[in-house]
């Protein structure tokens, strides 16, 4: 699964925004609360953010690799109510050199049960994905 936009600001200053592993409730409307588990810094590969939906939903990720030099991070669900399995997502940023612009690309793999499959993928994708993208254009006024 796929998502991308462009934010019309520059990478520079998405980045710090996006970067924060625990600073999901800065720039996510559906996200209510967040920590890292045994006080580990939030850019310490392995770390494990533990947060909570507005709609009461536990997530645990965990960061899988992060890099200052490529504007990405990759992570791991560990727990979830979503029902999927072998989930690992990176969020990217590329900056376009035509203005002070920024490319932004979400995606992800999973396992899931068959019959589940395009209902999570849509969620996620269109939910989760695209849904925070436009939290961060409105926290960012792009």
């Amino acid at each position: 699964m796929y998502v991308s936009s462009v934010l019309a600001v520059s990478v520079d200053k998405v980045w710090p925004v996006v970067r924060d592993f625990n600073g999901l409730p800065n720039w996510l409307s559906f996200v209510a609360e967040s920590r890292i588990e045994q006080d580990r810094p939030a850019d310490q590969i392995g770390c494990i953010r533990a947060f909570r939906l507005t709609d009461g939903g536990y997530i645990r990720e965990k960061l899988l690799a992060l890099s200052d030099y490529d504007y990405s991070f990759s992570y791991s669900i560990l727990e979830s109510p979503m029902g999927v399995e072998n989930y690992v997502a990176t969020l990217k940023l590329l900056p376009i050199t035509d203005g002070e612009r920024t490319f932004i690309e979400w995606s992800a793999e999973f396992d899931c049960a068959p019959e589940r499959e395009t209902e999570l993928e849509t969620h996620i994708g269109e939910n989760v994905f695209l849904g925070g993208i436009n939290d961060l254009k409105e926290r960012l006024k792009t």
